[in-house]
């Protein structure tokens, strides 16, 4: 079950892990497995672990006044999940994260990742990519949801992520693009033609 996460490490790492800085990272993560639609968050829980999707694919999202759903992320195999404010902050999450899919997931707690960053250079290295990946993507993310069309974002989308495509359905993407079903429904129709 690890060897999807040692690889996604040493992938983004400039030396590989020594075999004691294997077991480590072994050590600081627990295994755990989700049926389809379980949660691995609720809103007013704390987050107290983030997940590396070794099989299956989740969902983040808020619960608006009226029951609808609000997607915020989206993951699957070799994605990082969690509620990052809830997580370092220690307060109470306003998202739900849930399995999409049957899953496999390997937890960290924050005190073990605070752990392994300072006793793990490829841990800190990977870290730091992520952050400045996760920065860029949620920045055009933004721009894209003030600044595109409808018709521009699922364009973007469907380019970016194309498994996305096939592992969730459309009502899902459209309230990770920010609209209505009816309308993504419409736009899909239009790209076919």
């Amino acid at each position: 079950m690890y060897e999807l996460l040692l690889k996604y490490i040493n992938e983004h790492a400039t030396k590989p892990l020594t075999d004691n800085e294997v077991e480590l990272v072994k050590s600081a993560l627990l295994p755990k497995k989700l049926r389809k639609k379980q949660y691995l968050l609720q809103e007013g829980d704390v987050c107290k672990y983030f997940a590396f999707i070794v099989k299956g694919a989740m969902r983040q999202y808020s619960v608006d006044d009226k029951g609808i759903d609000h997607i915020v992320y989206l993951s699957i195999e070799n994605w990082w999940v969690g509620d990052r404010e809830s997580f370092v902050m220690l307060t109470p999450s306003v998202y739900n994260i849930d399995a999409w899919e049957d899953s496999e997931l390997l937890l960290i707690t924050r005190a073990d990742l605070l752990n392994l960053l300072s006793q793990v250079p490829a841990i800190a290295e990977m870290a730091r990519l992520m952050d400045e990946r996760n920065f860029i993507a949620m920045q055009r993310r933004l721009n894209a949801s003030i600044s595109f069309s409808a018709e521009k974002r699922y364009g973007d989308f469907a380019n970016s992520y194309p498994d996305f495509m096939q592992r969730f359905p459309q009502h899902i993407i459209a309230s990770y693009l920010g609209i209505t079903k009816e309308t993504l429904s419409r736009v899909r129709k239009q790209i076919s033609k």
